[in-house]
């Protein structure tokens, strides 16, 4: 089996395993337990080190320093207090500590004595039934890594963005995970950024659809200008998805170009494949924005266009009833001697004269297409 077909395979969505006791996907998290670790694991060759009873951090540590091999140890939204012990056991920095523990980090990648840390920011898809001015469309989330030698620590925050089906599956393939560490990294790596690739499609639905109704000719009566919210609220969160891409191509390049002692050789030339892709993702969100822009644009320049047609519309039926109103103000006047009072014929007169000039100036008007 060829390196490109392991990597990729360990990485893509399948069927999540049964995790039933003594299968080889078994937590060893206790589910009564009130603990951030998630999973603490042990493997030597690529294979999970079975254990009677969940290992702590310190334990896992202790069999990987007397018999080789690596520890995986996963944690969901740790505390100070928790984190400090496992800090100390591996030895990991004070300020890559505070960051995993504080989140709300940028995508980056660090290198502190003989641990790597990389920050991801995961994305999620909302679904919703109606794109509105309100709907959240995109829900983030983050990853921290901490990568040495014998170890490998993920952090994760937020509800989104689990590891479990992605450590299953790389558990599936004990040729891959016998190049320890950084081929997790690879992996994660790239399952953040397929998640960036199936959102990005989501997102494109949403703005094609706002795009169809910006540009379709509205219904009779049908309100104008009620699309710029929608589009301002999928631009806010086009915005907020371009913040966990952007920053990490940078990270992805060193990853792939850059000799590290921490990766595995065969594992860093497969960091280019995540590269290509997030470089792809980038660009698409990049076009959304301007696309969404010139969006917004057309549509305020609709409203105005409304707005001035209506003015004209106005304007023309304001000018036609100027003329009865004049005609008639002038016969209003209290004076006794005026034309054609006594005339038997003066009121048919003056009704059709006015008839006669408003039909004319309605013509005018609406053959230069102010009505």
């Amino acid at each position: 089996m060829s390196m490109i077909r392991d990597l990729r395979a360990a990485v893509r969505p399948q069927l999540r395993k049964d995790t039933a006791p003594g299968s080889p996907y078994e937590t060893t998290r206790d589910a009564t337990a009130a603990s951030a670790v998630v999973d603490c694991a042990v493997y030597r060759d690529g294979r999970r080190v079975p254990s009677e009873a969940p290992l702590t951090p310190h334990e896992a540590m202790l069999d990987v320093r007397r018999d080789g091999g690596f520890a995986w140890i996963g944690l969901h939204e740790p505390t100070e207090d928790e984190f400090a012990g496992i800090a100390r056991e591996f030895g990991l920095h004070p300020l890559a500590v505070e960051d995993a523990v504080h989140a709300h980090q940028r995508p980056k990648l660090e290198r502190y004595d003989d641990t790597l840390f990389t920050v991801f920011k995961t994305i999620h898809y909302v679904e919703h039934a109606e794109l509105t001015a309100t709907s959240e469309v995109v829900e983030t989330g983050e990853v921290m890594c901490f990568t040495g030698r014998d170890f490998f620590i993920t952090v994760r925050h937020g509800g989104q963005g689990s590891l479990r089906a992605l450590r299953h599956r790389l558990q599936d393939d004990p040729e891959l995970l016998a190049k320890g560490p950084s081929a997790v990294l690879h992996a994660i790596a790239d399952h953040v950024v397929d998640g960036y690739i199936a959102v990005a499609d989501a997102v494109q639905d949403d703005i094609d659809e706002v795009e169809i109704d910006v540009f379709s000719q509205p219904g009779k009566g049908s309100p104008r200008g009620t699309d710029a919210g929608r589009i301002y609220q999928l631009k806010r969160e086009v915005l907020e998805f371009k913040r966990a891409v952007s920053p990490l191509l940078r990270p992805m390049q060193l990853l792939s170009e850059r000799p590290m002692r921490l990766v595995d050789p065969d594992i860093q030339k497969y960091f280019r494949d995540v590269a290509d892709h997030l470089a792809r993702v980038q660009e698409q969100v990049v076009g959304f924005d301007e696309l969404l822009n010139s969006i917004l644009q057309a549509n305020l320049a609709q409203a105005t266009v409304a707005q001035n047609e209506d003015m004209r519309k106005i304007t023309s039926w304001a000018a036609i009833v100027a003329v009865p109103t004049m005609i008639c103000g002038v016969y209003g006047m209290n004076f006794e001697h005026m034309p054609e009072l006594k005339w038997q014929y003066g009121y048919p007169m003056v009704m059709g004269s006015i008839a006669v000039v408003c039909f004319a100036i309605h013509r005018t008007l609406k053959r230069n297409g102010w009505l």
